[in-house]
């Protein structure tokens, strides 16, 4: 196993122990905006993970628009998640700082996310394996 896909593999295995503590959340009616901050460190820790892959140089940023704006580079096919990661990025950062208190989301809201989540997972996945083949 290269150095790249040891890299790449921790990457993934990070993002997958969010979302499915994610997953795990929400099934059992766990507070909403916790699980929403889950579901935007899996996403980024995926994206990072591909675009690690790809040799990207590692940035300490949160913010998803950027990260499937520089995964588009590596697969244009990226660009139909732009919109619903703007949207993530603010779960992070409305619920990861004060002022205010917590924002209790939508029930459907989240199962959503976590649905097209999954998607965007399961696509990095199978583009990085396809290019690692």
């Amino acid at each position: 196993m290269s150095d790249r896909t040891k890299i790449v593999e921790e990457w993934f295995d990070k993002g997958k122990h969010d979302i499915e503590g994610a997953e795990i959340l929400f099934e059992s009616g766990h507070y909403t905006d916790t699980i929403a901050m889950l579901i935007q460190q899996a996403i980024e820790k995926y994206l990072k993970g591909f675009l690690l892959f790809n040799g990207w140089r590692l940035e300490k940023i949160h913010d998803l628009e950027k990260l499937v704006t520089e995964a588009v580079v590596f697969e244009p096919t990226f660009e139909v998640y732009l919109d619903f990661a703007r949207k993530i990025t603010t779960y992070y950062i409305e619920e990861r700082y004060p002022p205010g208190p917590a924002v209790d989301y939508p029930r459907e809201e989240i199962e959503e996310s976590l649905a097209i989540a999954n998607k965007i997972i399961e696509k990095i996945k199978e583009v990085t394996k396809q290019k690692d083949a």
